[in-house]
C-alpha cells in the first residue's frame, strides 16, 4: 500500500471518528484500528494526535486554496464564489468542519499551526472580498453573511427558506457588481 493511500485512510478514519463520536473520542489506537493500520504505521505518518489533526486541517486547507484560486481566476468573481461556497456542500462537510471547530475550541491536542490554518481560511476570504470591492462595509457585510451561513449550517442552526436565501445572495451580488474594483485591464 502506498504512503499516500495509508495517510489518506488515516485521515479518513480520523474524520469519521470526529463526526461520529467527537474530538474526545479520538485516540491514536482508535484511529489506527479504524484505518486498518498498526499503531506503529499510524505513528510513522502522524507522531501525535495533534499531528493527525493538523494533517486533516491541511487536507481541508488544500480544498480552500482551490476555492481561493477559483474565486480569483474564474470570471465568476470572488463575491459569487464566496457566497456559493458559504453553505457546506454536504452533511459530511458540515460535520467535519463542526468537529474541527469543536476541537479548536477545546484547546486540547491542537497545534498553533492548526489554529493558524483555520484562521487563514476566514482571513483569506476577507482579504479577497476587500480586494474585489471598493466598499469595505459591503465587503464585511458579505463576509459576515457568508461566515454566518456556513457556521450556522455547521452547528445545525435553522437556515433561511431557499427563496429568501437566494434573494439575499442576489441582492448582495447586485450591490457588489455596482462597487467592484476595476483595474485598467478589466475595463
Amino acid at each position: 500500500m502506498s504512503a499516500t493511500t495509508t495517510r489518506d485512510r488515516i485521515l479518513d478514519a480520523l474524520q469519521d471518528i470526529l463526526i461520529e463520536q467527537g474530538f474526545s473520542a479520538v485516540t491514536l489506537e482508535g484511529v489506527a484500528a479504524a484505518a486498518g493500520v498498526s499503531k506503529g504505521g499510524l505513528l510513522y505518518h502522524f507522531p501525535s494526535k495533534a499531528a493527525m489533526m493538523e494533517g486533516l486541517i491541511r487536507r481541508l486547507s488544500d480544498l480552500a486554496e482551490s476555492e481561493f484560486r477559483e474565486a480569483v481566476e474564474s470570471g465568476e468573481g470572488v463575491v459569487r464564489v464566496f457566497l456559493r461556497t458559504s453553505l457546506p456542500q454536504s452533511a459530511e462537510e458540515a460535520d467535519a468542519y463542526g468537529a474541527i471547530l469543536a476541537a479548536l475550541r477545546s484547546k486540547e491536542g491542537m497545534s498553533e499551526a492548526s489554529r493558524e490554518l483555520v484562521r487563514h481560511f476566514f482571513e483569506e476570504w476577507s482579504r479577497l472580498l476587500h480586494r474585489e470591492l471598493d466598499d469595505p462595509v459591503l465587503a464585511e457585510t458579505i463576509r459576515l453573511v457568508g461566515d454566518g451561513l456556513y457556521l450556522s449550517a455547521v452547528v445545525g442552526l435553522p437556515q433561511p427558506e431557499p427563496e429568501v436565501l437566494q434573494a439575499v445572495m442576489d441582492r448582495l451580488i447586485e450591490q457588489a457588481d455596482a462597487v467592484r474594483n476595476r483595474t485598467p485591464e478589466q475595463g
